[in-house]
């Protein structure tokens, strides 16, 4: 099986079974376009893809190895495809281990956009996506210090606010020789009444474009939010970090198997209530395919029985 956009070679060379599974299900799921085929939201072919991470809070007490400021806690680090909102890649760590450093251990495909918080604003991992032609949107730390060198025209009646090409000035930039230009694109939140700035590399795309794409960066967190309400794992039956990695593996591995029966189902529901009616129907006997269509339909009283022969002769 070809290896997942991103993976390192020493971590694939090292999955656990779990894992194993997980990439093979998902990529025969995607060969086979059985998970659908998500309406495209742009003209651009370039891969989207959103980088993030989620922690999940364990009790110091039981898991001493997951220490970090004193508070005990795992970390999922997840590269998300927007072709179908699923991972392409996701790793597990305490969490003290830094978001930017796991961005460093990623290997792109040239020409995709990765969206991501400013968790990942470091300069060489900058240099780098730019040198090897991985486009970013992201949102710049508050002190970060630069200058304008160009300021393009922005339409009039749109929440655009500016669209300037920038260098920056701070004294670490000059001392590391970081000498690119970046786009910083201001726009006006009208919902939260503020403005918010974004950082790309990528000076082809409309600056409305560039701003859609960042918001598409809420699908990452609609996933992790999933992750954690529909399948439980804020309680954990093991205290190993082996026991926590087989839990929350087996819990995407779920996710992934919830996502094409919905994709299967022709009742207009939700993901959140596809997970909640299979837990309500576990113990009765019906046809998978039958319950999708009507979910609401009476299940029969008693199962047929099968008599299964055995060749004994």
């Amino acid at each position: 099986m070809r290896r997942p956009y991103g993976t390192p070679t020493i971590i694939w060379n090292l999955l656990s079974p779990r894992q194993d599974l997980f990439y093979t299900a998902l990529s025969r799921f995607r060969a086979q376009q059985a998970l659908g085929a998500r309406p495209r939201k742009f003209r651009f072919r370039n891969k989207l893809l959103s980088l993030d991470s989620t922690i999940i809070s364990l009790c110091l007490n039981l898991f001493p190895w997951a220490l970090c400021r004193n508070k005990g806690g795992a970390k999922a680090h997840v590269l998300l495809d927007h072709d179908d909102y699923l991972p392409r890649y996701v790793l597990l760590t305490p969490a003290r281990v830094p978001d930017v450093r796991v961005a460093h251990a990623l290997a792109l495909p040239k020409g995709s956009i990765v969206t991501m918080d400013r968790g990942y604003v470091d300069f060489r991992l900058f240099a780098r996506w730019t040198e090897t032609g991985v486009f970013f949107v992201t949102r710049p730390l508050h002190h970060m210090v630069f200058e304008v060198v160009t300021s393009r025209p922005v339409p009039q009646n749109t929440n655009l606010r500016s669209d300037q090409t920038i260098r920056f000035t701070s004294e670490w930039a000059q001392r590391h020789g970081f000498k690119l230009l970046l786009r910083r694109i201001a726009v006006w939140n009208e919902e939260r009444q503020q403005e918010i700035v974004l950082l790309t590399n990528h000076f082809g795309f409309a600056a409305s474009t560039l701003a859609n794409i960042y918001k598409q960066r809420w699908q990452i967190e609609l996933f992790f939010k999933a992750l954690k309400r529909n399948l439980k794992i804020k309680t954990f039956v093991g205290t190993t970090e082996n026991a926590l990695h087989i839990q929350i593996w087996t819990a995407l591995i779920a996710m992934l198997l919830l996502k094409w029966l919905h994709h299967l189902s022709q009742a207009d529901w939700s993901l959140s209530n596809l997970a909640t009616m299979l837990r309500l129907n576990l113990f009765t006997y019906r046809d998978l395919h039958d319950w999708l269509h009507s979910p609401f339909g009476t299940p029969p009283i008693l199962p047929a029985t099968e008599q299964l022969q055995l060749a004994l002769l």
